[in-house]
């Protein structure tokens, strides 16, 4: 389930609701358009019990993951959509979870204005992910057979919990219930910190760099167009950076183009240099062409949020099909399906899709730790589908997507 935030607007200061997943605030008072632009994950507090003033208070750090959680094993490939939170700090007394509060209430970005103090987060990122992994089940690195693990299209945040102190104990400003008593807590400095400046969240004009027209995108999008110039922006810790995009022709009566990440390199610990190189290692039952001996290898990863064995059977599909696949330079139409999956995340997918692709698997997933490419180069390529009642297929590469499972996939 999705968490609700209220943002202030920047231009008319109209309270506007947004999802998580959402990179763009547009006001529906004003119609201002802003990317919202923050330096790692976005901070979060928890509304206080009765509606009372979230002034002036120490607020308990908690590290919130949901995503998707892949493993390789000799088994095969596992995965499991985690959603989770885990207390960032040793405070005794303070739940190791806060359970469904994050989706049962409105949230509200953390403001330097309130004058609250944050107990700093002790705990590891990398523990706590840890820690979403047992919540699924999945062995943990080290284990016998394991050979990957990886961490795909997963939103990471801090929601912090405030705290009461009074009547000598620590309370719950949520739900106002007892944590402690202060004599038990001093060993543990309940001080806090100030507010970072790092922390603050900014806000950009959705302009094309290039020619100032204002871009085309919807909220959860991680890449706009613009119709002026033809031109696609991916958002990134610099501002917007142009993307390379191409678009498979289709068609005056394609109803939909799904996004594709196209990540061409070598692998030299599988010796793939050449998409001809990955059917023989992969051991795929039909034999290279020719041709293929000149074509660079790609692994094409969805650019959009699917469920794990959807998302794996699409690039699959894509990956070995690509060869039919012939794109032109991309054009802005309405019908191009939103990017939700970052260039980012499609990198670190990779193996994956190595794993999800042989016919042999002991062919590749021993190497899947000394993979690394090289040579690296990644394109956006939307691919044209087909309306068949229930679904959406790809015709030059045969995949075939649930309309209802690509829907559910934005809510992910």
């Amino acid at each position: 389930m999705d968490i609700r935030v209220e943002q202030g607007c920047p231009q008319c200061g109209a309270a506007v609701v947004l999802s998580e997943t959402d990179h763009l605030l547009v006001c529906p008072f004003c119609g201002s358009r802003n990317y919202l632009q923050a330096n790692g994950p976005s901070r979060y507090v928890l509304p206080m019990a009765g509606g009372v003033s979230s002034n002036g208070l120490l607020l308990a750090p908690y590290l919130r993951f949901k995503g998707t959680i892949y493993l390789v094993t000799d088994q095969g490939i596992d995965h499991r959509v985690i959603d989770t939170t885990q207390a960032a700090n040793p405070v005794p007394g303070l739940p190791p979870s806060l359970g469904l509060r994050p989706q049962a209430m409105e949230l509200r970005r953390i403001d330097p204005e309130t004058g609250n103090r944050y107990l700093p987060q002790s705990i590891g990122a990398n523990a706590i992910l840890e820690k979403a992994a047992a919540v699924g089940n999945l062995v943990t690195p080290g284990g016998e057979g394991f050979h990957h693990r990886a961490y795909i299209g997963e939103n990471l945040s801090y929601i912090y919990l405030p705290l009461v102190a009074r009547d000598h104990g620590l309370y719950d400003g949520v739900t106002d219930s007892r944590l402690a008593d202060l004599a038990e807590l001093a060993g543990h400095p309940l001080q806090g910190r100030r507010h970072d400046e790092a922390w603050r969240v900014r806000f950009l004009a959705t302009l094309c760099p290039q020619c100032g027209a204002g871009l085309q995108g919807e909220g959860d999008c991680q890449v706009m167009t613009c119709a002026n110039c033809q031109t696609a922006w991916s958002f990134g810790a610099e501002g917007l950076s142009r993307v390379d995009w191409w678009l498979q022709p289709g068609d005056s009566t394609i109803p939909l183009y799904l996004p594709f990440w196209k990540v061409t390199a070598h692998i030299p610990a599988l010796s793939i240099y050449s998409f001809a190189d990955f059917v023989e290692r992969t051991n795929q039952p039909f034999l290279p062409r020719p041709s293929w001996r000149e074509r660079a290898m790609s692994l094409w990863i969805p650019a959009v949020k699917l469920r794990p064995k959807i998302f794996l059977q699409a690039a699959r599909q894509a990956t070995l099909g690509q060869w039919r696949i012939k794109p032109l330079a991309g054009r802005v139409l309405p019908q191009l399906f939103p990017v939700t999956l970052a260039a980012s995340e499609a990198r670190q997918a990779v193996k994956l899709v190595l794993a999800a692709a042989t016919a042999s698997p002991k062919r590749i997933y021993p190497f899947l730790p000394q993979v690394r490419l090289t040579g690296v180069m990644i394109q956006l390529v939307y691919l044209p589908c087909v309306d068949k009642s229930h679904d959406w297929v790809q015709p030059d590469t045969g995949i075939t997507i649930g309309k209802n499972i690509l829907r559910f996939g934005r809510s992910l």
